[in-house]
């Protein structure tokens, strides 16, 4: 049963990074370069990713039994990024300030949306798109409050933080959308639905050729020299997903919940790092090679505690 769901779940890794080639491929010959990607990372942020976690709340009908997994999906969600959060707190803090931001912030916020959301869809179906979408919320959280504080400490004072973002961001309003029609059973006519999924059908594709472009340019003469990107690997790709199946386990949280979890918590170092190190001066190099590196050793670790997940 472990080999059988390891094959599973490195295949349809092998897939997404086989469209992560045409992305890379194509920034190479200048048919869509990462100059290009940039400015359609919106699209992917504020429409395609948001018609994604609305659409799972319309493809599962409410019973009580789902409307709970929902509820502990989010509350676990928090409490992954708690535990995160602490298990890297003693960690990069003795190099060069402007450096451990980077790592701390690529140790501690996974690729939810657009690494969990696509292999949830592959290897579980649309409710595990469902339960990853509750940690997506407790993501948007952590990112716009302890991610801005790891991002601009110690660089010309503190910089506040915008509540508003905690309530006005992609994440946070589909949930506000989806979540009332799912609680109330509203079922919506096909005129509404089917744009949204043709949308939403977007989300692997696009976000896989997009993220191609980010590695297409990132220095890999330099990317094995620092072995302080392998602590922050070893961090969020093993240490994590295994302390939280380890205590969702205890929790008595099982099947497709736990799988769900499981795989968010196991998803390589957020393309936000890059994105956040470019808004406060950080360095964009450093973060683009923790993504990139990360981001391939996952290919061997998400099937491992997919596996894991389902013995």
């Amino acid at each position: 049963m472990f080999l059988s769901n390891m094959k599973i779940a490195s295949g349809q890794v092998a897939v997404l990074y086989m469209i992560v080639a045409t992305g890379f491929i194509a920034d190479k010959i200048g048919l869509f370069t990462e100059k290009t990607a940039r400015l359609c990372t919106d699209l992917l942020f504020y429409i395609i990713t948001p018609a994604v976690i609305i659409r799972s709340f319309l493809d599962i009908k409410y019973d009580p039994q789902t409307a709970k997994g929902l509820f502990i999906a989010m509350g676990c969600g928090m409490l992954m990024h708690t535990i995160s959060v602490l298990i890297n707190l003693p960690l990069f803090r003795r190099g060069d300030k402007n450096d451990d931001s980077v790592l701390k912030y690529g140790a501690v916020f996974g690729n939810c949306g657009y690494m969990a959301l696509p292999l949830a869809g592959a290897v579980i179906g649309s409710q595990g798109v469902f339960y990853c979408s509750a940690v997506i919320m407790s993501f948007q959280i952590f990112s716009f409050t302890y991610g801005i504080y790891i991002m601009s400490d110690n660089l010309n004072g503190k910089v506040k933080f915008e509540y508003k973002r905690l309530f006005l961001n992609p994440g946070t309003i589909s949930v506000a959308i989806g979540l009332p029609l799912f609680l109330l059973g509203v079922s919506m006519p096909g005129i509404i639905i089917k744009p949204i999924s043709y949308v939403a059908d977007m989300n692997t594709p696009f976000a896989m050729i997009v993220f191609g472009t980010y590695l297409a340019n990132t220095d890999f003469r330099t990317i094995f020299k620092n072995g302080r990107i392998f602590l922050a690997a070893f961090t969020k790709l093993v240490a994590l997903p295994l302390i939280m199946l380890f205590t969702l386990r205890l929790l008595g949280i099982s099947g497709e919940l736990l799988t769900s979890l499981t795989l968010s918590a196991s998803a390589p170092s957020a393309t936000n790092t890059v994105i956040f190190a470019a808004k406060y001066n950080r360095n964009t190099g450093l973060a683009a090679q923790t993504v990139a590196l990360v981001s391939f050793i996952s290919i061997i670790t998400m099937p491992v505690m997919i596996a894991l997940s389902r013995v």
